[in-house]
């Protein structure tokens, strides 16, 4: 920390000629991500960030959870280089808590321990846009949607031809290119996106010298068609086919050093809805799959994989939406199962769900969501969850907010029948989550100002017992703090933004009370400038604040607090070719966000894109 003033000033030195993307959801982006339907987030009283193309390509991460990282109330660690486990933890709670859709697809790893989706693997090639939902919301999502919700679009397909493309080139020798091309009329539009990533890596053994490389190839792709003039079909896939180089605890010493282990994932992600507009009604019903192959390898051992993971969700669902005037009432069901096959024996479970919400209008400015939920697991039987949270803008450019949700999350098939360590008795993990918050223009718009008060108790959570060695509901934690925003545009060419979230995470455990929970600093911030010239030159920076946490729940070992600085520029040489480039990590920090596990140094890459519209 003792670089920290340096770190700040970088991207402030740079003010005079910056700009920057904002990140809380404008009030005239259209959502879905607080409601399950498609709403403008000024009728939201949910705290949602929004991250369009433009802002990906503007601060040109490559992983999407680098960029998690620079918004409110998200912390990210990685157990390494790229494509290490990297956990996502929103406003302090588990990353096994945290719901994450792909193209409407729920991908979170039923064959994991916690059913946490590994944000690894997941690049900004293919995305769109990403929508984080700050706070519980069990009624739109069910399972797993104790800390939040993050859903990621991919490419959608738009009238007309278009395409884009990029390759760049750097530190560790680090290769990444993507290619874009969709198309289509009134009728019938498709997308389709290819990438290719690999990097040397770093050690994932801090104490390691060889370094740990890791390769993707992916694709995505999504076709909408017109059937009739009231009737829409729409094909959603995503594939991903990974290889990471591992470090473990090799003989005699077992301690964590280099070694020639692997790991290979393959993810399959789809989906196909029918959509149709009868009247004032709008029904859809549709079908998605997640299948997820994990393999784990020690050449030194067997040619043949040491563990094997195979998760694969099955997902049906109906939703009816009723408008009018000044109300629209949303009705749904969901059937989702699920399986898990260890290399011996296969485990499934099923959820059976139903839920209504109404998003009422009374007045001009005012708008009132409340919904309720039951989900009917085959093994623990119902549980009903409900939410309410009210948006009010008494005059234009404040908007206030306030929120009341519920969240649970089913054991997974891991924590229920996992042998030796399974517990089929076990009861979902249970939230209640508050959220109290103001957003403030002022300067004709030129500056705006926000802040937002959470506090979530998790009860019932699900953790390993060291005194049965099973899995037990044992844990209870509260996380409550405060997230501050602000934006200043002084003019079209310029932009600074900035967020900071303090947040308390508490375990109440037994044995634990009193101890912060792992790995979640209580200090979070991240500020940001940018620029556009004239003729089109772009520079910018980041600096990303983050405070000491620690590393185990006995609190007994500690990570020291860090700051990181990037800049970056972007060049056009016509209208259509642009250049990049970027130097993360500036000031060559040396710190760990995972205790035992190295991070990256200074690394500057570089590289070309390419638009044709």
């Amino acid at each position: 920390m003792k670089k920290f003033l340096l770190f700040l000033s970088t991207p402030l030195a740079l003010l005079p000629a910056m700009q920057a993307h904002a990140q809380s959801a404008d009030d005239d982006d259209v959502i879905v991500v607080a409601t399950g339907v498609a709403q403008l987030a000024s009728e939201a009283g949910r705290s949602v960030t929004v991250l369009d193309r433009e802002t990906i390509e503007t601060r040109q991460k490559v992983s999407l959870s680098d960029l998690l990282a620079t918004t409110t109330g998200v912390g990210v660690t990685r157990n390494g280089g790229p494509g290490a486990v990297t956990a996502v933890r929103i406003r302090g709670a588990e990353d096994a808590q945290t719901l994450v859709l792909i193209d409407g697809v729920r991908v979170n790893d039923p064959s994991s321990p916690g059913g946490a989706y590994d944000f690894g693997n997941l690049l900004t090639g293919p995305v769109e846009r990403v929508e984080v939902l700050r706070g519980p919301n069990s009624v739109a999502w069910g399972s797993q949607a104790i800390g939040g919700v993050v859903n990621v679009v991919t490419e959608t397909p738009t009238d007309g031809f278009h395409a884009r493309a990029n390759a760049e080139y750097g530190y560790a020798d680090q290769v990444s290119t993507n290619a874009t091309i969709m198309g289509g009329s009134s009728d019938i539009q498709g997308a389709l996106t290819g990438g290719y990533f690999r990097t040397d890596g770093i050690s994932q053994a801090a104490s390691g010298t060889e370094a740990d490389g890791y390769r993707q190839y992916g694709a995505s792709g999504r076709l909408k068609a017109r059937i009739t003039p009231n009737l829409r079909a729409e094909l959603r896939g995503y594939w991903a086919d990974s290889k990471l180089e591992l470090d473990g605890f090799p003989a005699p010493t077992y301690a964590f050093a280099d070694t020639e282990e692997y790991s290979t994932a393959q993810e399959l992600y789809g989906y196909a809805g029918l959509t149709g507009d009868f009247g004032p009604t709008t029904h859809r019903i549709g079908f998605s799959i997640a299948d997820i192959n994990r393999d784990n390898y020690d050449p030194t051992v067997s040619a043949a994989p040491l563990y094997l993971y195979r998760g694969r969700s099955e997902h049906y669902s109906y939703q009816g939406q009723i408008g009018a005037p000044m109300a629209r009432l949303v009705i749904g069901a969901d059937q989702d199962n699920q399986r898990f096959y260890d290399g011996a024996a296969t485990f499934s479970a099923n959820i059976t769900s139903v839920y209504g919400e109404a998003i009422v209008t009374p007045m001009m400015g005012l708008a009132i969501t409340a919904g309720v939920r039951n989900d009917d697991h085959s093994g623990f039987g119902g549980h009903v969850t409900w939410g309410a949270n009210v948006a009010y803008s008494p005059m234009p450019g404040t908007r206030l907010h306030a929120s009341y949700g519920e969240g649970f999350k089913a054991p997974t098939l891991y924590q229920l029948y996992a042998p030796y360590y399974g517990t089929a008795t076990l009861e979902p993990e249970t939230a209640d989550s508050w959220e109290v918050g103001a957003r403030q223009d002022l300067v004709d718009g030129k500056l705006s100002l926000g802040a937002t008060w959470f506090q979530r108790d998790t009860t019932n959570q699900i953790d390993f017992d060291s005194v049965t060695y099973t899995y037990a509901n044992i844990a209870r934690t509260r996380a409550e703090g405060v997230e501050l925003e602000v934006e200043i545009r002084p003019n079209d060419r310029l932009t600074f933004t900035g967020n900071y979230t303090y947040t308390d995470a508490e375990n109440r455990s037994a044995g634990y009370v009193g101890n912060d929970l792992a790995r979640r600093p209580k200090d979070i911030a991240s500020v940001s400038a940018d620029w556009e010239s004239p003729f089109g030159l772009k520079l910018g920076g980041t600096v990303s604040i983050v405070g000491d946490s620690y590393d185990n729940a006995a609190n007994t070992t500690r990570l020291d607090g860090y700051a990181l600085a990037s800049i970056r520029a972007e060049m056009p040489l016509t209208d259509r070719i642009a250049i990049y480039g970027r130097v993360e990590n500036l000031t060559d920090e040396d710190y760990e966000v995972v205790s035992g596990y190295s991070t990256y140094g200074r690394a500057a890459y570089a590289g070309v894109r390419l638009r044709l519209d």
